[in-house]
């Protein structure tokens, strides 16, 4: 029996051995930086040289490359306060000399350090292997964003704080569009009031998967992105504006056929409008506002981009995201009040004229029986 007992309790010992393993290992799986830097390579090291001003490499295209660091940007950045060594990101630059620079050009360096990133935020790398950025990169597009673009390299901070930051950071490259966002019913809540509740560039297209407007699927989703914010009554209720807009677009002709043929336009552009067919994309206006794509004025140029034929009063017919009543729209109401009735009652009678006369055929039947 005590062979017996001894090897039940080594097998528990194991077994909880390997329980604490697991529980461990699965712990420190959540950790998305590397662990604070071991005794070595200290950034005060590295900073003596590269703190000094006016550190320069002439590269073979005669571009220089600055190695200056601003030793109180790093030390406020987000890897600094966290107390990471210059050697955790710049593993080939622990010994002096350092290894020579191979990169011929500025951006061929930028394009070769980048990379680094992936060691840390591998889900962030991977996502962003999916965007339209990493898709032209591939294509042969070198002036691509990439993370070091949108996030700098030693002077890293918070990407959205404030949040006007992300436009800012996007008109890096996209200038064009920017100064339209900047202008729009969004942008201009943002940028120019600081509102922290309109959606900027990276709440429509996302962050590091970012997808480009012109695309299937960016298009067939955009009344869920939409939906985001316009569905929302506590947010929509701060700023008096209908939360049903999107349950009226889903229930008009539009709307209707986009979600009823959605597995047909994946892969395609669909040819049913969505929202920013109507409202526009970065452009985007109040409704109230005298240039906005979907005022009575302007609304025949807008439908005439799919129905090129439509006439004057053509734009009579949409209700514009409102359920008619007696206020707006009390023609509708009272035609749609009069089918509500008028339908249910004719059923009723077709419903009753049908039963009495079974029962009716059946009272016969039994007379002719009983005969």
């Amino acid at each position: 029996m005590i062979p017996k007992q001894l090897n039940f309790i080594v097998i528990t010992i194991g077994l909880l051995l390997l329980f604490l393993a697991v529980g461990f290992g699965g712990a420190s799986a959540q950790i998305e930086f590397p662990p604070p830097p071991e005794p070595g390579i200290a950034n005060e090291t590295c900073l003596a040289c590269h703190g000094q001003p006016d550190q320069q490499v002439e590269l073979p295209s005669g571009e220089i490359l600055y190695v200056t660091i601003d030793s109180d940007g790093f030390n406020h950045s987000v890897h600094g306060t966290e107390g990471y060594a210059c050697v955790q990101c710049h593993t080939t630059h622990s010994e002096y000399p350092h290894e020579p620079i191979n990169a011929q050009t500025l951006r061929e360096y930028k394009l070769d350090q980048y990379l680094m990133c992936d060691r840390c935020h591998a889900d962030k790398y991977t996502a962003l292997i999916d965007g339209v950025h990493a898709h032209a990169l591939a294509n042969g597009n070198q002036e691509a964003a990439i993370c070091s673009d949108c996030h700098g390299s030693h002077e890293i901070g918070p990407p959205n704080d404030p949040r006007s930051r992300i436009p800012q950071t996007c008109e890096q490259c996209h200038s064009q569009i920017s100064d339209k966002y900047e202008h729009s019913v969004h942008g201009s809540a943002l940028i120019g009031e600081g509102n922290p509740n309109v959606p900027s560039c990276t709440d429509c297209h996302g962050s590091h998967n970012i997808q480009g407007p012109t695309g299937s699927d960016f298009k067939l989703n955009s009344p869920q992105i939409c939906a985001e914010c316009h569905a929302d009554p506590k947010l929509m209720d701060q700023y008096g504006i209908s939360t049903n807009v999107f349950d009226t677009y889903l229930a008009d002709f539009h709307g209707t056929t986009s979600t009823l043929f959605e597995p047909e336009f994946e892969g395609q552009q669909p040819n049913t409008p969505v929202c920013i067919d109507c409202h526009g994309v970065h452009d985007i206006k109040s409704s109230s506002d005298p240039d906005s794509s979907v005022m009575k004025e302007n609304l025949l140029v807008t439908c005439q981009k799919c129905h090129p034929d439509a006439s004057t009063n053509f734009p009579a017919a949409w209700l514009g995201h409102y359920e008619p009543d007696r206020d707006r729209y009390p023609l509708v109401y009272f035609v749609d009040l009069f089918y509500k009735i008028f339908i249910p009652f004719v059923l009723g009678v077709m419903v009753l004229f049908i039963g009495t006369d079974i029962f009716r055929r059946i009272i016969n039947k039994r007379r002719e029986r009983a005969q």
